[in-house]
């Protein structure tokens, strides 16, 4: 393949757009490899298509290798697979929906499960025929309120959606293994520094789920490592170590006292402090425990209903946290006191909660036998020594708090947490049989009894991983293509008109007859700098400059991610270049 940038559907920017946000949203926009076509949609320009296209390839051959069979099923999807899943309710306002002339109801598919178990019912009936995994790789669709970060966070996306049927869980556990270990390859072979962390099932449903989150300090994704294990989880499937329960009757009776104007927790415990409630000192906000209401809508429900979540007052509620636990409900700061006079801002404890009908989840570390300085239900009222399990009872616990990098790890003794960011690239997950439940998915087993296949999913962000690997592979002159998705192996740069342009259409040409893709800056119109300065920005990993050396026999050999830059002899040069192409390329395979 030889493209010649002179004809090339291309257009590099000098200065950064003015919308974009993070570093793969602006180069991929000023390098020409995607235009912006409406908020969070992109038209792929060819550099673009071609990496996209590398990075499609790389996912499909892996997953063919462990038996994966290919399928594409329509985008365009009936609303009745969904209502009887339960998730054209739950998605909510995240798909998009529309009906036909005839006024049927149908979405843009977020996602394939249903149709995938319908498939699998029409055409399966016996045992024998499993296990079975399809996959596509398809364009998706998602209602995102506020897109951003470029191809980061679109409402159009490209991704590979693969799914598993078994006929019991060990079929299952080995499904999920397969595909965790070629996720694990892809992303080398794509050549992203990557992290495999525990993570929340969702809307998605089943057990078992874990994210492939790509680092970077951009990234929408919190997660956690462990400084003295391999613990690594996102920070909404973080567990908390809970203390062992105490004894309640080691607890003096509840006392309560008047601090006026203590709304917060820092007022109250420089208040404590002050006047040695309960007649100590050293209190700090840990010792408090603090009561945050929140309204909790149900997918469908035309209102919310409250739920206080109970928390040591030196922690904040995470409502992302939140939701990952209450999924598919979503969730809000209570905002109308004026509708729940029972509910006294600012004073607020636990001690009347369930008289009134209130749901009360509480942080693993409020346990049973612990004491605590809490509101009194009254209007600048505190009370000292509320124990958990003797004057108020939670309906249950929640991993609501959030995560501090010190945090002890919940997986080992002595490491602590520290805290990073990625872009989630990957996500699998054990369903189960959600779905093969809500469809009736039987089929004949070995002993002449039904059986219900469980399934498991698999999903890889294509468009989405090309980001990623812009954000880790880029410095402040472009972008730095690992050579397995560059959209060219090697970039010839023409630094005159002449002999040295038709020097470089030549070696071009013999380079792509050998098999090479070949991008050459045969421009005449612009200078050799902007040539130069382009060369970069587009990121192709080995750049052969022909300039003024070629009446020597000698042209310019630059590595793009070292910098690195080596005259070397013309005769040879198309030897030396094949040889180096094909031993990356039996390298990342």
């Amino acid at each position: 393949m030889l493209l010649r940038m002179s004809t090339l559907l291309l257009r590099t920017l000098r200065e950064d757009p003015a919308d974009a946000e993070v570093p793969s949203h602006r180069l991929l926009l000023r390098a020409g490899y995607i235009r912006r076509a409406a908020p969070g949609g992109y038209t792929w320009l060819p550099l673009g298509k071609l990496v996209l296209d590398r990075v499609t390839e790389i996912v499909r051959s892996e997953m063919a290798a462990i038996g994966d069979q290919e399928v594409h099923f329509p985008a365009l999807l009936p609303a009745e697979p969904y209502r009887t899943s339960g998730r054209w309710t739950e998605y909510g306002d995240d798909i998009f929906t529309l009906a036909d002339r005839k006024g049927a109801e149908h979405l843009l598919a977020p996602t394939h499960e249903e149709m995938a178990a319908l498939l699998v019912k029409d055409i399966f009936t016996s045992y024998r025929d499993f296990p079975v995994t399809l996959f596509q790789i398809q364009t998706k669709f998602r209602d995102e309120a506020r897109p951003r970060a470029g191809v980061l966070r679109g409402r159009e996306f490209l991704m590979k959606d693969a799914y598993s049927f078994d006929l019991d869980g060990a079929g299952l556990q080995h499904a999920y293994d397969r595909h965790r270990a070629a996720y694990q390859k892809i992303f080398e072979r794509l050549g992203l520094d990557f992290t495999v962390v525990h993570a929340m099932s969702g809307a998605m449903g089943g057990s078992a789920s874990e994210e492939f989150l790509a680092a970077t300090p951009v990234g929408e994704d919190t997660f956690v490592g462990c400084t003295g294990c391999d613990y690594a989880a996102n920070t909404e499937a973080v567990v908390t170590r809970a203390p062992a329960a105490g004894d309640l009757d080691v607890h003096p009776a509840t006392e309560v006292y008047d601090t006026p104007e203590t709304p917060t927790i820092a007022s109250l415990v420089e208040l404590a402090n002050a006047r040695t409630l309960g007649g100590r000192t050293g209190w700090t906000a840990a010792d408090t425990l603090k009561n945050v209401v929140l309204t909790v809508r149900r997918p469908g429900a035309e209102t919310g209903e409250l739920l206080v979540i109970g928390l040591p007052g030196d922690r904040d509620v995470d409502l992302k946290r939140v939701e990952a636990v209450l999924a598919p409900a979503t969730v809000a700061v209570f905002e109308d006191w004026s509708d729940h006079p029972e509910l006294v801002r600012g004073y607020l404890g636990p001690q009347i909660l369930a008289k009134h009908g209130v749901r009360y989840l509480v942080d693993p570390r409020v346990v049973a036998g612990t004491a605590w300085l809490t509101g009194a239900n009254e209007p600048g009222r505190h009370a000292v020594d509320v124990v958990c399990g003797r004057d108020f009872t939670p309906d249950g616990t929640i991993e609501a708090a959030e995560v501090r990098p010190g945090d002890p790890c919940p997986a080992c003794v002595t490491g602590e947490l520290t805290m990073l960011r990625g872009i989630e690239v990957g996500h699998i997950f054990q369903l189960g049989r959600r779905y093969t439940d809500a469809f009736t998915v039987d089929v004949l087993g070995p002993e002449g009894k039904p059986v219900r296949p469980t399934m498991g999913c698999y999903g890889i962000g294509v468009s989405r991983a090309v980001a990623a690997v812009a954000e880790q592979h880029h410095d402040d002159r472009g972008l730095i293509w690992p050579a397995a998705v560059a959209p060219c192996d090697v970039h010839l740069v023409a630094a005159g008109k002449g002999p040295q342009l038709d020097a470089a259409l030549e070696l071009g040409g013999r380079l792509s007859a050998a098999g090479l893709r070949v991008l050459v800056d045969d421009r005449t119109h612009v200078s050799a700098g902007v040539k130069f300065t382009d060369a970069e920005l587009v990121g192709i990993p080995r750049a052969v400059v022909v300039g003024r050396r070629l009446a020597d026999g000698y042209v310019e050999l630059r590595d793009r991610a070292s910098g690195e830059r080596v005259e070397l002899p013309v005769n040879g040069l198309v030897e030396r270049l094949l040889d180096e192409v094909r031993g990356t390329r039996q390298d990342r395979v």
